[in-house]
């Protein structure tokens, strides 16, 4: 069996397994923090109403036969403690199926949330969780060598997420193809970070050089990942060193991380001090099995890459098993950002003050430097985003946003930075659409603020509760 193993990526395997359960562990956390104002029983999108208009076999969830926000907190802590086992290393103290099913079970666990999320899991990283989760079930463990099968379905995943992502900017927007994306990306895009600023002001020509070697590393570069070694590992190697580019430029979540961890299944790693056995045959038929599968799933998102119609981040079928990824195919020239405000006042006139709430991520006060969050995943304060390019995005839950900070909802208020109203709730609150651009240098040095914004109208009119 020489064919289906393959020892000297031991090291390879130890990050893969490592990486995407430190991965899941986050994920869950986040799971567990926010459900309750964003998916709860009273949440803006509630889990029960959801499953009461979708099938089981459009949306597989365990949830399907009982939900309750106490049981959804089980879940997800329970997968957050299974993510802890795995990353201490638990997969390879017991034996082989053992470890298999546990991987299992989580994949079952996060896929279950993922289907019942509606927009707030709307993300290409959840996809791309999954489909690495079921891929990490076929890896083993310590007691077997990795089977070189798995090892090059990890490097089709990581070809497909960064192909995908280079063709998807190739088709789209005119300024990836003059080079000129980078001169609004890092002032646009949905959650900066606190270099984002830094990154935005660096000279054009380097903007210019960064979007070609972007151009190179998603699709040049990808191609590597199957040449022989050493050619595999350099190729690996430069997806790490440019995905940890953009998680220092930008907070997306744990799609960065998950992509480097992933990329790690090319990088060629010490030769094992011990011997590994050969894998039972009951294991080499799975794999053999789990190969064909992710083969014959994979015509569809080859032929998305093909079409020029091409899709961004698309599952096609709802266990996310093969997916295809890609985003930012268009880049947005000018900054909106959709800003909540209060007033304890009982009636409304001109002389009213309006108290502002802070979200935790995305841009807000303009003295505030924007914090690093990704991996962690502030799912309401991204959303606030796309509600900022169209209220199309929010139709389904603003206003039930507005109406939790009415009521002083507790959950809400938690995933908030700061709420202006901490002893009474708010008599009325409204929204407002403020145009926001990067302060330059100098006004950084005399105003000490690291954004400018002006105020372009109204986005939800001043509501207060009835009486």
């Amino acid at each position: 069996m020489e064919w289906f193993t393959a020892p000297e990526y031991w090291f390879s395997r130890l990050v893969l397994e490592r990486g995407i359960a430190g991965v899941y562990l986050i994920a869950f956390i986040c799971a567990a923090r926010q459900f309750r104002a964003l998916l709860g029983a009273q949440g803006m999108l509630p889990i029960p109403r959801y499953l009461s208009a979708v099938s089981f076999r459009q949306a597989p969830s365990i949830f399907h036969w009982h939900y309750s926000d106490r049981f959804f907190a089980t879940v997800a802590w329970s997968g957050a403690a299974l993510s802890t086992a795995l990353v201490a290393g638990a997969g390879d103290l017991v034996p082989l199926w053992a470890a298999m099913l546990v991987w299992l079970l989580l994949w079952m666990l996060y896929l279950s949330i993922v289907n019942v999320g509606q927009r707030w899991y709307a993300f290409g990283w959840e996809s791309l969780l999954l489909e690495a989760g079921f891929l990490a079930v076929f890896l083993g463990n310590d007691s077997v060598a990795p089977p070189v099968l798995v090892i090059w379905l990890a490097r089709w995943l990581v070809f497909r997420t960064e192909f995908g992502a280079g063709l998807i900017k190739l088709r789209g927007d005119r300024c990836w193809r003059d080079l000129t994306c980078l001169y609004y990306h890092h002032e646009t895009q949905p959650m900066p970070g606190p270099l984002s600023w830094f990154f935005h002001h660096l000279p054009k020509p380097l903007h210019r050089v960064e979007v070609a070697v972007n151009h190179v590393t998603q699709l040049v570069v990808p191609f590597g990942l199957f040449a022989p070694q050493p050619v595999a590992t350099v190729a690996g190697a430069i997806v790490v060193v440019t995905q940890l580019w953009l998680v220092i430029s930008g907070n997306y979540a744990w799609l960065n991380w998950l992509t480097m961890v992933l990329a790690f299944s090319a990088i060629a790693g010490p030769l094992p001090t011990a011997t590994l056995a050969a894998p039972p045959a009951w294991f080499v038929v799975l794999i053999i099995g789990f190969s064909v599968l992710v083969v014959v799933l994979g015509y569809w998102p080859v032929r998305n890459l093909l079409s020029p119609q091409q899709r961004m981040n698309a599952s096609f079928d709802p266990l996310h098993l093969v997916n295809t990824y890609g985003a930012f195919g268009s880049i947005g020239r000018i900054r909106r950002e959709v800003v909540i405000e209060g007033t304890a006042d009982a009636e409304i006139t001109d002389e009213t003050v309006w108290q502002e709430y802070e979200f935790k991520g995305k841009p807000g006060a303009v003295g505030k430097l924007p914090r690093q969050w990704a991996p962690y995943h502030l799912r309401l304060d991204w959303m606030m985003w796309f509600a900022a390019i169209s209220p199309t995005y929010g139709r389904q839950w603003f206003a039930g946003l507005l109406e939790r900070l009415l009521r002083g909802d507790t959950a809400t208020l938690k995933l908030l930075r700061h709420n202006p109203f901490p002893d009474s709730s708010p008599r009325y609150v409204r929204a407002q659409v403020f145009r926001y651009r990067y302060a330059t240098p100098r006004e950084l040095r005399h105003d000490h603020v690291w954004w400018h914004r002006t105020l372009e109208g109204q986005y939800f009119p001043p509501v207060t509760l009835p009486d």
